[in-house]
């Protein structure tokens, strides 16, 4: 059983330290005693904190991170720091250390080992845009704001990114921003400036590529796809939505196309449209359209000047896309510190699926527009792959939409829907995504407590029931100090499994150490500590990952005495004497 769920009995027996004294590794330095605060106790801390440098020469790469192992259990720390760097970081207020209130005091009630690992982003639309709304889902573990750029204007956007960015200055959180672009895909209109629209069965409704100049007739929605009319026949199966609502074309007339509703919905503006023929996707000139349009661009370049922390880029078909996009953040953004998600939703993005996540900073799983365009059956398998190979990449990754579409109308989401959930949490992803439950729905902050509820405990569970992992993750550096800092964070998370440590500190200033053992899913949670809020923030899409900001240096022990004594003044761990 795990020890975050019962007291801890304080542990006598003397713990060896590993012996690392052979280059390019060696024991630097011991320490007293101390203890975390485990459900509102205190037990003391055996410690013995070991310094690993690697070995290094002038042309590697900079980078610079420090990892320890804190434990509660009379075990023992080990710590490491990878090749030092030379840059010069912009410091915060060198005698304070930032960490949000609600993950303080989880921290303090619970302990460290029962703090929620998966992460949770929730979409923000008319439901959440207020000043308050947005506390509420950051008091109930919102780590990311989505803004969807389907829908709203640049101006409505822009007030939700400040409320979001006066919500961290004022609260001290870090909930980061998401902007997710429109794509170049076919969508509808915006129906005449109406929230929505609902189709009944047997109904015929008109989809035009017209441009009206007084309001939409009747029954009647714009497509922003000038060769809409052209590529569909007469008994073609017309999906809205990922197939939310479904219609069948019944007739052509110049631009116009008459559709019969089969499957009654709700219709939203700018919502996807799909066809399918004799059981097959219709591709044809929509497969030709660029993946980053016009409006696409106007939206990027707002994105950057707002300074938001993630990009999700829709219907992304190669990796060149990317690539593309983020020379395009480099050149314009200040810092350039701008990460771009990919977002995996055609079968254009399966065909070149490990190219596109090596080549982004982060992937989703859009499970609405993805069922769209593979058989339905075919979409929990598509998740798994693609949620394991970001694993195995090292590329933080997203499961989104309809984990709880009910919860848009009703209060308490389906069975069917938590055991979704549950899975998404099993296999490891790093973040989980409401959509429209957040942004319309008339429960979000239900809907995000489920969600928190079920993370969880199925994460419990998995510590309950010791299942480690058996994923077998592939070496991923590329050059000698990358796989300097894999190995020991591989090594790291082992011990701390072994040892049942309570959590693993990672001093990093460009965040790669802190993912790279995020990539390992050790049992205990991970203390990471940044200089940047930037940095802060991106961390916090990543599974396992605490954020923390402070100031520290390249030297090892004045890091770790300055982050004793910081926590110890909030109260968060305590020095004991024996």
């Amino acid at each position: 059983m795990s020890q975050s769920l019962h007291p801890f009995t304080p542990s006598t027996r003397s713990v060896r330290s590993p012996n690392l004294t052979s280059s390019p590794f060696k024991q630097c330095y011991s320490s007293p005693k101390l203890s975390l605060p485990i459900n509102n106790r205190r037990f003391p801390v055996t410690s013995v904190k070991l310094s690993i440098r690697a070995s290094y020469s002038s042309d590697l790469d900079p980078t610079s991170s420090q990892v320890l192992l804190a434990s509660s259990n009379g075990k023992s720390f080990v710590g490491g720091v990878s090749s030092p760097a030379t840059q010069t970081l912009p410091s915060p207020d060198s005698g304070s250390i930032e960490v949000d209130s609600v993950t303080e005091t989880e921290l303090k009630e619970n302990g460290f080992r029962s703090t929620r690992r998966t992460k949770l982003v929730c979409t923000i639309g008319p439901a959440t845009s207020g000043f308050d709304q947005l506390e509420a889902l950051a008091v109930g573990g919102m780590n990311v704001a989505r803004i969807n750029m389907c829908h709203g204007t640049r101006e409505w956007h822009r007030g939700v990114i400040e409320r979001v960015r006066r919500l961290n200055e004022e609260k001290g959180y870090a909930v980061a921003i998401m902007m997710d672009t429109e794509g170049s895909e076919i969508h509808m209109g915006d129906l005449g400036g109406a929230s929505s629209a609902k189709a009944e069965d047997g109904e015929i409704w008109t989809f035009s590529v017209r441009a009206f100049n007084s309001a939409l007739p009747e029954r009647t929605i714009n497509v922003n796809y000038d060769g809409f009319a052209e590529d569909v026949k007469v008994g073609d199966e017309l999906l809205v939505d990922g197939g939310m609502v479904r219609f069948e074309v019944v007739e052509k007339i110049g631009p116009d196309v008459k559709c019969r509703c089969t499957d009654p919905g709700l219709l939203l503006p700018r919502a996807n449209l799909t066809f399918w023929r004799d059981g097959s996707l219709v591709r044809e000139r929509n497969a030709m359209l660029p993946t980053i349009s016009s409006k696409d661009w106007l939206d990027i370049d707002f994105g950057i000047a707002e300074g938001v922390d993630f990009i999700a880029i829709s219907f992304v078909k190669s990796a060149e896309v990317i690539k593309h996009l983020k020379s395009y953040i480099a050149a314009r953004a200040h810092d350039g510190d701008i990460a771009v998600i990919a977002k995996i939703e055609s079968m254009d993005s399966l065909k070149n699926l490990e190219e596109i996540i090596q080549a982004s900073d982060g992937a989703m799983v859009a499970r609405g527009d993805l069922g769209a365009q593979i058989p339905l059956e075919q979409v929990p398998s598509a998740q798994q792959k693609i949620v394991q190979l970001c694993r195995q990449l090292n590329t933080p990754v997203i499961v989104a939409s309809q984990l709880l579409e009910s919860m848009i109308e009703y209060p308490t989401p389906t069975r069917a829907e938590v055991a979704d959930v549950s899975e998404a949490v099993r296999q490891r992803a790093d973040a989980l995504m409401l959509s429209g439950e957040s942004a319309m729905g008339q429960y979000p902050e239900k809907a995000l407590a489920v969600l928190r509820s079920v993370s969880l405990r199925i994460e419990r569970w998995w510590r309950e029931e010791k299942r480690h992992e058996a994923m077998e993750l592939p070496d991923i550096g590329t050059s000698f100090s990358n796989t300097i800092s894999e190995e020991i964070c591989n090594s790291a998370a082992k011990m701390a499994n072994k040892l049942e440590v309570d959590a693993l500190f990672v001093y990093t200033k460009t965040g790669h150490m802190a993912s790279l053992l995020s990539r390992c899913r050790p049992d205990c949670p991970i203390f990471a500590f940044t200089a940047t809020t930037s940095a802060r923030r991106r961390l916090n899409l990543q599974w396992g990952l605490i954020p923390f900001r402070l100031s520290f240096s390249d030297d090892m022990e004045s890091n770790l005495n300055k982050t004793f004594s910081l926590l110890k003044a909030r109260n968060l761990i305590k020095s004991v004497y024996v």
